[in-house]
């Protein structure tokens, strides 16, 4: 049986065309079917209206880049497994193997207009493990997954110097060449299973011995999965796109605090750019850079650029007050509003289904009176795929 929902009447900014029109909205089975500037008849008969006239309806809010799920509220150790410190090399780790969805957090995001983040491994790992894309209504993962894998984590700098000194990482020149091993151990991996599986008398003997590493960088080296690069100076910056064009594999980058430093080289390059957290001071040596008008910045220049508030330190919910920042210091409000929706979509690939209000798509929205970007916005309702998963007083 379908199940329907007519937005009627809002004010559409769909973040692809800049100019927002009004018109109505039908979603059916959770899936955008029909965007007009007056729909009525049978098709919507059974459908449950929803008046939206005087509101604006946004897509729902999308963070490229957090750890929502993976550490809980209001607890210590038993509510910490973003980072795995048991070794510095952890590729086979996944996300959908910890993220909690009964954590109050997701109904803190949904209460923001959050519907869609990715979510994974911290940096205190030079490989981390997989990025997992997941809406933020519902019980169990398995039934939130948007995409199991959307980059494997890696990061260079200050954190993993500072977590594996025991481990003999003490200069980036470390990280850079402990990344490189692993990507040549897997080439090497995959020409051994290729070289056994095309051979007249393939057997069990002639296979490498299974690597649960180096399978989980496979996806890597084939093109299937993007390095996900936690990267603030601008050295860091570039000798993530350097390893990654030696490979000739994908990669995007994540925070590029420095990033307003290089912006025209960045533009030049074309790699996907998540920035922040840029709220609150920098708590280390290479935040120093750390700025509200580096998205603008970067956006000017020309590059793709998604702002993050890589939750938990900036709260889920605050993702729009994030972009409202960026455009007091510089940003345009359509690009602002892109950088958290169709752009921060695009930096996770999950454009197809999330980021934008189009035909085909997924019926998220976020339905506010006013602006979104401001300190107290007016969320009249949060909805993922045609059902209200948030109203003022109704949170959970």
């Amino acid at each position: 049986m379908e199940q329907g929902l007519l937005i009627k009447q809002g004010c559409i900014h769909n973040a692809i065309q800049e100019e927002p029109f009004v018109g109505d909205i039908l979603v059916i089975n959770g899936k955008i079917a029909k965007i007009a500037p007056i729909l009525e008849g049978k098709a919507i008969n059974d459908a449950e209206i929803f008046d939206a006239e005087g509101c604006e309806v946004y897509p729902g809010f999308v963070d490229a880049h957090c750890h929502l799920g993976l550490q809980g509220t209001a607890v210590g150790y038993e509510g910490e497994d973003f980072n795995e410190l048991s070794d510095c090399i952890t590729p086979q780790l996944s996300a959908i193997d910890a993220v909690n969805p009964q954590d109050e957090t997701f109904a803190m995001a949904r209460s923001g207009g959050v519907t869609c983040v990715a979510t994974g491994p911290g940096s205190s790992n030079v490989v981390g493990g997989t990025f997992c894309a997941i809406k933020t209504a519902g019980k169990r993962i398995d039934h939130m997954l948007v995409k199991k894998a959307v980059g494997m984590k890696i990061a260079f700098g200050e954190n993993p110097k500072n977590c594996y000194k025991r481990n003999g990482i003490y200069s980036r020149m470390t990280i850079a060449a402990d990344i490189r091993e692993l990507l040549y151990r897997t080439q090497d991996y995959q020409k051994r299973k290729l070289a056994a599986g095309f051979s007249d008398d393939v057997s069990y003997e002639k296979m490498p011995p299974y690597d649960a590493k180096l399978e989980a960088m496979l996806p890597v080296i084939e093109g299937e999965l993007p390095l996900k690069a936690h990267v603030h100076r601008a050295d860091d910056i570039f000798t993530a796109i350097r390893i990654a064009k030696e490979f000739g594999i994908g990669l995007c980058l994540d925070h590029v605090t420095d990033g307003s430093l290089t912006a025209k080289e960045l533009a030049k390059e074309g790699v996907s750019l998540a920035i922040g957290p840029s709220l609150g001071h920098p708590t280390k040596y290479e935040l120093k850079h750390k700025s509200f008008a580096t998205p603008g910045i970067l956006a000017k220049a020309g590059c793709q650029v998604a702002i993050i508030t890589d939750s938990p330190v900036i709260e889920e919910r605050f993702l729009a007050l994030c972009a409202g920042y960026a455009i007091d210091y510089g940003m345009t409000e359509f690009q602002a509003l892109q950088a958290i929706t169709i752009h921060a979509a695009k930096h996770i690939g999950v454009e197809k289904r999330v980021g934008s209000i189009e035909e085909g798509k997924d019926g998220d929205f976020v339905v506010v009176k006013g602006n979104p970007f401001v300190r107290n916005p007016e969320i009249v309702r949060t909805i993922i795929e045609g059902k209200t998963v948030f109203e003022p007083r109704k949170m959970g």
